[in-house]
């Protein structure tokens, strides 16, 4: 929490990533629902009800989830961005399409601390304010977004987040820890929501475990690994001011690089940096594709593939806490030695 900057009125658990993560809050998210009406999903299951969840570009985990759950990919309600080259929900048009269907029902929000293809931020703080006004659950997907808090510059795109019932963070990304390691946070005032949705039950052996407090009542496994001895060590190691320093180092590369990119007659940026990622797209010599399988070739560098806006681009991301400087230099070099071998 402290990492963070998050209050204690928290509580989590560590799963084995943020496809589960969100999964677990969205699991307590629906049996929240149900307790609106007066329903205990756990128990009873979906029966008769039509759970409305809410989003503009959510990440594919949070589809597979809603598959999961039993809710439906294709009944996720989506509002528009607040343009072509933004992932970030209109909160405008939020507000409006809100008033007009669900004014006096439930709902599920899920909004985005750093979207997968750019980085880019709901404005959690201006939508936390439905809940002054609406009955609400509103869940957060912080993969990496949530180690924006470490920041010195760019802490304040999780202003309002406090106030959020649920939030998915990836620990297997900026954490660097190693991989299938995740957590989910939930209000404390849902423990007992979350309870009902994990607990064991008909099992005498762990009889006298269930009105105890134990991790196999709170999350979706009842084995499980340690996955928090990993996070420990990670912050015993480096504290808060040395992830301070990776994520701002991280943020400066990808700064350093959108800026080459920027001034390149070879690239276009298809979307500004916004926190650590650089999502462009090839303009000359090659084509896209063609450009990004000759670079991840070389294997001293490796950038995915993603298409933003309908458009074939390529997406460099900065997590790691041994990147430096040197290290943005040789992809420039590499960079120039494709081009000018066409």
């Amino acid at each position: 929490m402290d990492l963070f900057n998050l209050p204690r009125t928290f509580t989590g658990g560590f799963v084995t990533g943020t496809t589960m993560a969100n999964f677990s809050a969205l699991a307590v998210a629906r049996q929240w629902f149900g307790t609106q009406l007066e329903q205990d999903i756990t128990a009873d299951g979906l029966i008769n009800l039509s759970l409305p969840v809410i989003s503009a570009t959510p990440h594919s985990s949070v589809l597979k989830s809603l598959a999961m759950l039993g809710l439906g990919r294709n009944n996720l309600i989506t509002i528009p961005t607040l343009s072509n080259q933004r992932e970030a929900i209109d909160v405008a048009k939020l507000k409006l399409f809100i008033e007009y269907n669900f004014q006096h029902q439930p709902f599920i929000l899920v909004l985005n601390a750093g979207t997968a293809n750019t980085a880019d931020f709901d404005a959690i703080a201006e939508v936390m304010e439905l809940k002054h006004t609406y009955n609400c659950w509103i869940h957060i997907d912080a993969a990496f977004g949530a180690f924006a808090a470490c920041s010195s510059q760019y802490q304040h795109l999780l202003n309002g987040w406090e106030m959020a019932d649920s939030i998915a963070i990836d620990c297997h990304k900026w954490l660097n820890v190693p991989y299938e390691n995740a957590c989910f946070f939930t209000r404390k005032e849902h423990f007992k929501l979350q309870f009902n949705q994990f607990k064991n039950s008909n099992v005498p052996y762990l009889e006298n475990q269930l009105e105890n407090f134990n991790f196999m009542n709170i999350l979706p496994e009842n084995s499980r690994r340690l996955k928090a001895l990993p996070v420990l060590f990670s912050l015993l190691a480096y504290g808060r001011e040395g992830y301070r320093y990776i994520v701002d180092n991280s943020i400066d590369l990808a700064q350093e690089f959108g800026n080459y990119i920027r001034k390149s007659r070879y690239f276009e940026l298809l979307a500004e940096v916004r926190l650590n990622i650089v999502c462009f797209k090839v303009t000359a010599a090659c084509d896209t594709a063609e450009f990004l399988q000759k670079l991840n070739k070389t294997g001293l560098v490796f950038m995915t593939p993603t298409t933003f806006n309908h458009e074939k681009g390529i997406r460099a991301a900065f997590v790691n806490w041994r990147t430096t400087i040197e290290d943005i230099k040789l992809v420039y070099s590499l960079i120039e030695n494709i081009i000018n071998s066409k």
